[in-house]
């Protein structure tokens, strides 16, 4: 097992900044549902069970929700990150980016960067514990959302996706609650080298082999993740 040395010099802190909550609603026209635009805003404290929070679900379970993301958090400064992406691109302002919630996220909060959190944190938020799984894997309803191709795409690109929390201990989480963290791992896998490396496409680097293994025996690591590690190690060692 990794150890778990306390470090007051490196804990962070943050807020709540929206607490969203929603069921799935249908989402095109063939049927298909989702609850990524249908989460709301949630006022008073909303209980989290090792589920998720009460009041949410998702649309289809065997690739969303779980155990291992019960909860999506997604940094709030991103937001201002693609409003300028979209400036530069000569693109109009889109009305998603000019609210907290239009990624889907359950929770948004500032300073908790995907380059500054690692696998394994743990948070306190409100009177719950939970503990950071894995990063966020962007799939086609982010474009259908946004009624915008090559959203999805943009996401892998700059790394912008979020990450999810595991429920360590069940609690209750209000708008407003201190984020703070309370352990860190020794490992030193941030969620954004994880991502870039399972999802980013950094795997066909020279050398990736090793971290591959690293990632695949990680056990705070969620299980889907460690096995996508150890099929693209499978992918480089040929």
């Amino acid at each position: 097992m990794v150890k778990r040395p306390p470090n007051p010099a490196i804990m962070l802190r943050s807020t709540v900044d929206v607490l969203l909550t929603g069921l799935p609603v249908h989402f095109r026209a063939d049927g298909e549902t989702s609850a990524i635009g249908a989460r709301v805003a949630r006022d008073g404290p909303v209980s989290l069970t090792k589920t998720g929070f009460a009041g949410d679900r998702v649309a289809d379970p065997s690739v969303h929700g779980g155990p291992d993301k019960a909860v999506h958090f997604y940094p709030a400064e991103h937001y201002a990150a693609w409003r300028e992406d979209f400036l530069e691109g000569g693109l109009q302002p889109h009305s998603l980016l000019e609210r907290l919630g239009g990624f889907g996220e359950n929770i948004a909060g500032e300073g908790l960067t995907e380059d500054r959190v690692h696998i394994g944190d743990r948070f306190r938020i409100g009177t719950a514990i939970v503990e950071i799984s894995q990063g966020r894997q962007p799939c086609w309803k982010i474009d259908h959302h946004f009624g915008l191709r090559g959203m999805t795409a943009g996401v892998i690109r700059t790394g912008r996706g979020g990450y999810y929390f595991r429920v360590i201990k069940e609690g209750e989480v209000a708008q407003g609650d201190i984020i703070e963290q309370i352990e860190r791992p020794a490992h030193g896998w941030t969620v954004e080298r994880t991502f870039q490396l399972l999802i980013g496409g950094m795997h066909r680097l020279e050398g990736a082999a090793d971290a591959l293994r690293s990632l695949a025996e990680l056990e705070m690591l969620a299980p889907s993740w460690r096995e996508r590690a150890h099929v693209l190690l499978r992918s480089v060692e040929r």
